[in-house]
């Protein structure tokens, strides 16, 4: 990751973006895709209501396991997990209704900790910064099973919809969104789920799995897949010659057991490894993503720096935090 005194960090948490918009005495919470928040975290929604009127920021709704991790299984199953949800603030757009977007982060920071923070009370918290190496904070969230870091530029404005080099992320722990483009028959749903991700305006098959699944998950998905039904394989890059070393390959005799699906779903899984015939060995789905665009769905090579929109960007309080204004 890009190191120096111009570059402050935060660990990059797997939960659903959400702009927290207070106008007009009215407070709206939405997801990245403007889906209304407000219903599904009331909680979170109503502390946001001291927020100043005519105000935007931006933050990411989490929920904690019993260890203090984000986990985004228990943010899908919130209800029925009595997880703790936390609304984590990382930058304001705008401030009783002065625009900020073009203020350095830094000073975006402070008006945050010095004028936001202080109305709001659990679970808004601030997505804390920290003040260390690179490779001290790599280490860290590899001990505590963390998904990765996020490094921005201490100077850089808020670009909404920006893809910028002033923010990048790395994933360190190996996860990330494929898209669902089909599955292979199995039983009164399915056996495996089969998945991808874009590369040049293709869509390219990665692996499948039968990882992951509760016998309800398996039905709920299936009623999703209904109506996105398809008679043509989606993925460029099949058939596949060979079945590969770890079976992974889905060969023209394979695929006679599949049945496809217009790419619309995007679901998160985890998994060991990228293989050498670009694979992925030992993967699990985790839940579906509906805060993410399909065609925004790319390829996380190993643990690399993946440039991320300068309007997205995660944190937690597991790691100490350097104060707000420390580079």
């Amino acid at each position: 990751m890009p190191a120096g005194p111009d570059w402050v960090y935060e660990i990059k948490l797997d939960g659903y973006r959400a702009l927290a918009i207070k106008s007009g005495g009215k407070l709206q919470l939405r997801s990245r895709n403007g889906n209304d928040f407000n219903s599904r975290y009331p909680g979170i929604a109503a502390a946001l209501e001291a927020l100043p009127d005519e105000t935007v920021v931006d933050g990411e709704v989490v929920a904690l396991d019993r260890e203090g991790r984000p986990s985004f299984n228990l943010l899908q199953n919130h209800l029925s997990s009595k997880a703790t949800l936390i609304y984590y603030v990382f930058d304001v757009l705008i401030l009783a209704g002065c625009d900020v977007k073009g203020e350095p982060l830094m000073r975006r920071r402070a008006l945050l900790e010095e004028t936001i923070l202080p109305r709001l009370s659990e679970p808004i918290r601030l997505s804390p910064q920290f003040q260390a190496s690179v490779s001290d904070l790599i280490s860290s969230v590899k001990a505590q099973g963390l998904e990765g870091l996020v490094a921005k530029r201490a100077d850089s404005k808020y670009e909404p919809g920006q893809r910028s080099a002033a923010w990048q992320k790395m994933r360190v722990n190996r996860g990330q969104e494929f898209v669902i483009g089909g599955y292979t028959a199995g039983g009164n749903t399915f056996d495996a789920l089969i998945f991808g991700y874009h590369e040049e305006g293709r869509l390219v098959y990665a692996g499948r799995t039968r990882n992951g699944f509760t016998p309800s998950l398996r039905t709920g998905l299936m009623k999703r897949f209904g109506d996105l039904v398809a008679s043509e394989c989606p993925f460029a890059n099949l058939p596949e010659s060979k079945g590969g070393r770890w079976g992974q390959g889905l060969t023209a005799e394979k695929m006679k057991d599949c049945r496809w699906l217009q790419p619309e779903l995007v679901g998160q899984f985890e998994f060991a490894e990228w293989t050498p015939d670009n694979h992925l060995r030992h993967s699990r789905f985790i839940a579906l993503r509906e805060d993410k665009k399909p065609q925004d769905v790319r390829r996380d090579v190993g643990t690399g720096i993946k440039r991320s929109q300068n309007r997205q960007s995660e944190g937690s309080q597991v790691l100490r935090p350097s104060s707000a204004g420390t580079r």
